[in-house]
């Protein structure tokens, strides 16, 4: 399959924001909006999930001709892939792939036949849909048996027989209404601009919409960035939000939940790369309601050819959404959750057909369907975690992602 890639002129992006939305693949930073319109042409499957996959965008047999385009043009593979790594997954090529900066420089790379995106773009209706009632919530589990679960895990935790162990949480419901996907990425572009919009489809038919804060890694040609987040504080309405992150930089409790997860991928890194580096310290993220610790982590000169699904391989999943160690901590979280996460803090995002990419790791997000709605939360449990304020974490968390689908406060 020949794709052709040329230099055109800008796109409105509410509308390419709003189409990849409901439709395509939407992965969207503040500096870049890349989509993928049209019919899926190839897929790369990964039938015993990332852990075991090795190869790239070569294996869909798509070659791009046309102008020389920056690096994160051409054809893109985007996906959603599941938190549990030897879950079967699938990366997809579309027929039209558009990649615009913030300066309006826009590349798009389609098949002969693809539709004219300029008439896709006239004809897109852009989002106007409110935020609805719930009509039904269910908490899963609920805050009492989730706070009994943390007890649980700062018991083994005490033990000193794991480090770290991230305890989901899910809620689910329904509204009136069909909820439009491209209303929610409008929404939770405005209420979180240092975040990425991600809109992309599941295998069982519900689009999966979200807005993360967190880098899992980027791989641009010899280098590779990865930001972890961990440690959090909530930031209440009507306050000075440099109180709660002046002590959340002083928090002993979320320093050592975040210094785990630093010192996890810069080791990890370290094995790929020759030059590592990370921040001294760790710097704050500010969200809307919540603020993180987060460290940038650096790495350059490469020890061997490494593409971005070979670090996405190594990585994924950080101490920031399993645990350490991973096995013990894998094992305990499927003993507490008791839930299939599927997608839920999985890696989302793009890669190329020279090996760079982008991913971010699936958090912060609402699975769609029609008028029901499911989001997910988890927080860092280490042997000082308190459960009732965990508890509260994940419901300051799941309420801040549900404010782009309802109007009232869960």
């Amino acid at each position: 399959m020949i794709l052709h890639r040329h230099q055109r002129s800008p796109l409105s992006r509410e509308a390419l924001r709003a189409l990849g939305a409901r439709s395509g693949y939407l992965i969207e930073d503040a500096h870049t909006l890349r989509v993928g319109l049209g019919r899926v042409i190839a897929r790369i499957h990964l039938s015993g999930g990332l852990a075991h996959h090795e190869g790239g965008i070569a294996d869909a047999g798509v070659t791009v001709d046309g102008d020389d385009g920056p690096l994160g043009t051409g054809a893109l593979v985007f996906g959603s892939l599941p938190f549990n790594p030897e879950s079967t997954a699938e990366l997809a090529v579309c027929e039209v792939t558009i990649t615009q900066l913030a300066s309006g420089e826009t590349w798009e790379t389609r098949t002969l036949d693809a539709p004219d995106i300029d008439v896709l773009i006239a004809n897109c209706e852009l989002p106007s849909q409110e935020t609805q009632v719930a009509t039904s919530v269910t908490y899963q589990p609920s805050g009492e048996e989730y706070g009994h679960a943390v007890a649980m895990a700062v018991e083994q935790l005490r033990l000193g027989e794991l480090d770290k162990v991230v305890l989901a949480r899910s809620v689910r419901g329904t509204v009136d209404h069909p909820i439009d996907p491209a209303a929610v990425a409008h929404r939770l572009r405005r209420r979180e601009p240092s975040c990425t919009i991600y809109a992309l489809p599941l295998p069982d038919g519900r689009r999966f919409v979200g807005a993360t804060p967190e880098l899992l890694v980027a791989r641009h040609d010899d280098t590779a960035t990865c930001h972890p987040l961990a440690g959090t504080i909530a930031l209440p309405d009507n306050v000075d939000p440099n109180d709660y992150q002046n002590w959340l930089l002083g928090s002993s409790k979320n320093l050592r939940e975040h210094a785990i997860v630093a010192d996890e991928v810069n080791g990890l890194l370290q094995t790929f790369y020759a030059d590592v580096s990370a921040d001294p310290t760790p710097s704050i993220m500010a969200l809307r309601t919540v603020a993180h610790l987060g460290t940038w982590i650096r790495a350059a000169s490469p020890l061997a050819p490494v593409d971005v699904l070979t670090l996405l391989r190594s990585l994924h999943p950080t101490a920031a959404v399993g645990g350490l160690p991973r096995t013990k901590a894998y094992e305990l979280l499927q003993s507490l959750e008791r839930l299939d996460r599927g997608h839920y803090a999985g890696p989302v995002g793009w890669c190329d057909d020279e090996g760079n990419g982008e991913w971010w790791i699936g958090i912060r997000g609402v699975m769609i369907h029609e008028s029901s709605f499911e989001a997910w939360a988890g927080a860092g449990i280490v042997s000082e975690s308190d459960p009732i304020a965990e508890r509260e974490e994940t419901r300051n968390k799941l309420a801040s992602i549900l404010a782009a689908v309802l109007v009232d406060r869960i």
